[in-house]
């Protein structure tokens, strides 16, 4: 019996996506136009990073030959043969570019329906809801109520949150109802709770998520939001391959914000951490003490959160430049028969305009000790992923994907 790691690198898409024309991200590519970008110096930082991408470890899983298979082209500088390992790129099915739906289906479960979303007007949200909310948490009212970046809104609004008591509301291209509010001020635990009444009143809605946003500082300048995230998600519809696992008994551990995505359903052990460093840390110690038979699902959250989202070129390849040292680490807890499989759940190019999620084609590099190099191609799903973790499990690929193992 073999273990296996997933890793997902939140946001890291590929482009190439057949259908982003659909959803307003036609020529969207976080990885080619990072790359672009640092080639042309528009990358570079002081005491940050400088010059081209720089990701050997990646391109030897295969980054490079992903990023071609999935949009035509290798990113500049990603050059170089994929020996270490099976690569190919994933298409997603789902009728989302959220996270949960690119989770849910890289986990065997395709989202197939239509999300709720609210619309980019002021006020978003419908007033008969903000008023429910207002009287059943108590609230003195609520400020935002509209699109916005998480970053950015509490700078615009902290203060004004923290003088009057009103948390700040809003939401995004995704389907998502977020609340912000000062861990001290308002109260952490009155934070959750608030989020808990707003996730029974958006039930009907179809919204997906709601995420509680605290934040800590004193000012404008100062406010940071905090680990403490949460998010209040609704049950996949049908068994991912984490419930199977467990239904099967075997050890699941989910890092980060797997949980919360899944609504803890089938997901094991929960590991919490602050940032890309820390939570793979959390990861690989999971796996270190994993048994034979376990899994560990593991989201990097600081790509999609930190870097995408706030447009910061520089940020993200950073990151990625970071993660890359890491990948030698990663192969020296894989056992014979382990399976690592290094994946991403949707794109959010820094580089296009708004700082919405983009739909976008991901890279999916499979590798272990036993594990021969070579191209798995085009996946027409992400389902392919939990499939082949499946098999390679010996739990079977599940109702949905098409193993390249089996």
């Amino acid at each position: 019996m073999t273990r296996a790691l997933l890793i997902v690198l939140d946001s890291v898409g590929v482009g190439g996506a057949p259908d982003a024309e659909a959803f307003g991200d036609a020529g969207g590519d976080t990885l080619g136009h990072i790359a672009e970008a640092c080639a042309a110096g528009a990358g570079d930082r002081d005491g940050l990073r400088a010059g081209p991408l720089s990701l050997p470890n990646l391109v030897g899983l295969g980054l490079g030959e992903a990023a071609r298979i999935a949009s035509g082209r290798t990113p500049p500088g990603l050059e170089g043969p994929a020996a270490d390992g099976r690569f190919g790129a994933a298409q997603e099915t789902s009728r989302g570019k959220d996270t949960p739906s690119g989770h849910w289906e890289i986990a065997g479960c395709p989202v197939a329906f239509d999300w709720g979303y609210f619309p980019n007007i002021e006020p978003a949200f419908p007033p008969e809801l903000t008023e429910a909310l207002v009287a059943r948490a108590g609230l003195p009212g609520v400020l935002g109520d509209r699109h916005a970046s998480g970053a950015q809104i509490i700078v615009d609004l902290g203060e004004e949150h923290v003088r009057t008591g009103k948390p700040i509301c809003y939401t995004s291209a995704d389907s998502v109802f977020q609340i912000a509010a000062h861990e001290e001020a308002f109260g952490l635990e009155r934070l959750y709770r608030t989020c808990e009444i707003a996730r029974e009143l958006v039930d009907p809605l179809g919204i997906g998520r709601v995420i509680a946003r605290p934040f800590t500082g004193t000012d404008a300048a100062s406010f940071r939001r905090t680990a403490n995230r949460r998010d209040y998600a609704v049950p996949p519809p049908e068994p991912t391959l984490l419930s199977r696992a467990v239904d099967a008994g075997r050890v699941v551990v989910s890092v980060g914000k797997i949980g919360d995505i899944f609504a803890h359903v089938g997901t094991g052990r929960i590991v919490k951490a602050d940032g890309n460093a820390a939570l793979l840390d959390a990861a690989l110690d999971a796996f270190r003490a994993l048994p034979d038979g376990g899994l560990v699902f593991v989201n990097l959250i600081d790509f999609d959160t930190l870097y995408g989202h706030r447009r910061d070129v520089a940020g993200y390849a950073a990151a990625l430049e970071a993660f890359d040292v890491h990948i030698p680490e990663i192969r020296a807890a894989l056992r014979p028969g382990d399976l690592c499989v290094v994946t991403a759940d949707h794109g959010c190019d820094p580089t296009y305009r708004g700082t919405d999620h983009t739909r976008e084609r991901t890279p999916v590099l499979a590798f272990g000790p036993d594990v021969a190099a070579g191209s798995i191609g085009l996946r027409t799903s992400f389902a392919d992923i939990g499939a082949s973790v499946g098999v390679h499990l010996g739990l079977g690929p599940g109702a949905h994907g098409r193993p390249w193992n089996a």
